[in-house]
Formats: structure tokens, sequence, C-alpha cells
């Protein structure tokens, strides 16, 4: 490195690059959405907590997920609202970094927490005599643990391996928030090391667990399938579909960004990607599960009726 080099400080973020006032659009259309992450998401744990009915390994996971997907969205979307309203798109770089490492750690709980869900599943349909002694609130805890603390680990080894690289320019990211692969570039020194690493854990933490919810569901379908009853077989549907299609919303949103090929999407594709999985999804989950389960929209409405009563 040469001596003349100039050190990061800060990063600017260029955002979404659009007119002033589209900016203010942009700013009351996903500040809506981030209260609606969170109330949403907030509304799913406080009736998990209110309701006993609700203290199972299944709700358990749900509260989970849903601490998660609020958390996810406020490491983010503060940050991008913030810039919507001001000409000085800056942001200091260790909070930029802090940024990164929240995004990522979360991220990854977010895929370790649908996989436990899976097998939660897995257990309650293929091996119903044996659920309450496999999935006993020692072996949730556990599980629930493991996630983030996997989750955080792995962030830890993509932040240490950017700490080792020198910084210093270019000074700007052509994305919202502190987005890994646009760190990368202000490296003045070779990133490959990060990249295959990146890559290397993104196939583990996307694809193989991936490929384990696919086998759990696909021997949840096999026993749906063997179910005699059919109001027994609408619940189970119910239920595992609810689960699938927030799967479906992730992993494919997160396979897409970073697993593509990097000329296969323009960076403002990348940044509506990054969009849709850091602020739409989490916002979705709360309205999936409450929508599509029984027992979640029968706890809402006990939870009105008492408050109607008092």
């Amino acid at each position: 490195m040469g001596s003349n080099q100039t050190w990061i400080t800060e990063v600017i973020l260029l955002g979404f690059q659009v007119d002033p006032k589209l900016e203010i659009f942009l700013f009351g259309f996903f500040l809506l959405f981030y209260n609606l992450t969170l109330m949403g998401n907030g509304m799913i744990l406080g009736l998990i907590c209110w309701d006993s009915r609700l203290h199972t390994p299944m709700y358990f996971f749900l509260s989970n997920l849903a601490i998660v997907d609020m958390s996810y969205a406020s490491s983010i979307v503060p940050k991008m609202l913030a810039n919507l309203m001001h000409q000085k798109k800056t942001i200091s770089f260790a909070p930029c970094l802090l940024q990164t490492f929240l995004y990522l750690a979360l991220a990854v709980t977010e895929c370790m927490s649908l996989v436990v869900m899976s097998y939660d599943r897995y257990v309650a349909i293929c091996h119903p005599l044996h659920y309450t002694v496999i999935m006993s609130w020692r072996v949730c805890t556990i599980l629930a643990a493991t996630c983030w603390i996997f989750s955080f680990l792995l962030a830890l080894v993509h932040i240490t391996l950017i700490l080792r690289l020198p910084f210093c320019g270019p000074q700007t990211i052509n994305h919202f928030f502190c987005q890994i692969m646009s760190v990368f570039k202000l490296a003045c020194a070779d990133t490959r090391l990060n990249q295959i690493v990146l890559f290397v854990g993104s196939v583990f933490v996307l694809v193989g667990p991936l490929c384990l919810v696919l086998v759990s569901y696909t021997h949840i379908l096999l026993a749906i399938l063997r179910i005699q009853s059919g109001e027994g077989r609408r619940k189970a549907f119910s239920t595992c579909s609810s689960h699938l299609c927030v799967v479906g919303l992730f992993f494919g949103s997160a396979i897409v960004m970073y697993m593509a090929p990097k000329s296969s999407h323009s960076q403002e594709q990348k940044k509506i990607l990054s969009l849709f999985y850091s602020l739409f999804n989490p916002m979705l989950n709360p309205l999936i599960y409450s929508l599509r389960n029984a027992e979640v929209k029968g706890a809402l409405r006990r939870f009105l009726r008492k408050k109607t009563t008092v």
C-alpha cells in the first residue's frame, strides 16, 4: 500500500438515485411497509405470548421467526428512510460494517429457522405419537439457540475477512445499505477469497437447507395423502402451505441474489431483490401465517372479544 492512499472513514450510499419528489413518495411508501412489518410480526409475537393454546413448538419457532424478521428489517430500513430524507446520504465506515454483519447474521438466522420449522412440521405429521418426546421444550430451545449462534459466527467469519482488506476507495456504494458485495468494491485489494467464501457460504446456507426443506415436505406430502380424515388432511395442508409460501419467497429471492452469475442482473434489479427480502418478505410472513392459520385467527378473535368485553 502506498503512503499517499486515503483510508475510508465514511461511505456515500447512492440509494435509488431518483427525482427528489419521488424520494418523498418512496419514504412514505417504505415507512408504511416498515410499520406494517413491525405491527404484523409484533401481533404474531404478542398473540403467541398471550394465548396459552399457542404455547407449542410450532408457535415457539414462529415467534422466533417474527423476532428475526423485525430485527432484520430494522437493521436496514431506518437508515434507508433517513437517507431518503437527507441530501447527505452518508454512513460512517464502522456502522456500515456493523450493518453488513447484522443483515448477514439475521438473514442466515431466518434461513436456519425455516429449516427448523420444516423439521418441526415433519415430526408433527410423520411421527405424531412421538412428537412431544422428540420436540421437547429443551430440544426446541437448543434448536433455536443453535440457529442464532451459528448464524452470528458465520457472519463474523465474513466480517473478519473483510477487516483484513485495505479500504481506500471508491467512497460510494451503489446501494441503499451496506450490502456485502458492494462493500467488497470499496477495497483496494484482491477480494477473490472473500467472494469464494461468500459463494461457498451461500451454497451451505441456501442450497443445503433448501434441499432439507424439500426432503421434509416430500415426506410430509406423502404422509398427508395417507391421512383418512378430510378435516385432518385440510388442516395439515393449510399449515404446511403457509410455511412453503414463506420458504419459497425467502429462498427464491436469496438464491437469485447471491448465486446467480454477476452479469445476469443490473444493479437496480439487485436493489429491488434486496428490498424484497429485507422489507417485503418480513412484512408478508405474518400476513401469510395469520390469513392461512386457523389457530392464529382464532387467537386474534379471542383477544379482540376479551378487549371489547373489558
